[in-house]
């Protein structure tokens, strides 16, 4: 946790130079989340991030969003794989073929459960019960990479046909979308709330 410019304590995101860091840790990380287009977009993000920082996506996150419609399940499941294909050619976004044509593969699974369920949301909220974890870890090294609820849901959405979706994006994936409230004790999110 470090103090920013702004005499905030944050858990991250408190680097000079980086205050589209910092927004995303006080307006999104950890902050629950219900809209379907936001959740799916999150998805794709925290599927996209495996193997990098997540710093990087969010620097590359408007270039998704051009890229892949905006985020719209219904036209990216739509996709053809010379649309996938050209944006392999497109450096706003990683180009990496498993995780770009997994945007497509994975529309059409997350299509599949809001028909089944009436909402991703009603879908995914369901594995907390419709309520926020909140937990009270003092320094990163103590928070989980995974836990047997992220590992229940990569199983499910794997079997479901879902890629990039493995225990521990689906932990980073259930803090992006505030299922679990991990930030530190400490910071700023938590003194504010």
């Amino acid at each position: 946790m470090k103090l920013s410019e702004d005499g905030k304590m944050r858990c991250f995101g408190g680097d000079p130079g980086k205050a589209f860091y910092a927004d995303y840790h006080d307006n999104e990380w950890g902050i629950p989340k219900h809209d379907d287009q936001f959740l799916y977009e999150m998805l794709i993000l925290e599927g996209a991030q495996a193997g990098l920082s997540w710093e990087t996506i969010l620097r590359k996150r408007e270039g998704y969003r051009e890229a892949f419609h905006g985020f719209d399940p219904v036209k990216v499941a739509a996709m053809t794989d010379e649309d996938l294909q050209e944006r392999l050619q497109n450096p706003a976004i990683v180009r990496n073929k498993l995780k770009v044509f997994a945007a497509r593969k994975n529309a059409i699974a997350f299509l599949k459960i809001q028909e089944e369920f009436g909402s991703f949301d009603a879908y995914l909220w369901a594995y907390v019960d419709g309520e926020q974890q909140i937990n009270h870890w003092e320094k990163f090294e103590d928070v989980p990479a995974s836990t047997d609820i992220s590992e229940a849901l990569s199983k499910d959405l794997k079997k479901r046909g879902m890629t990039f979706v493995g225990p521990t994006i689906m932990y980073a994936y259930m803090q992006s979308v505030g299922l679990v409230n991990d930030h530190l004790l400490g910071c700023c999110k938590r003194t504010e709330s």
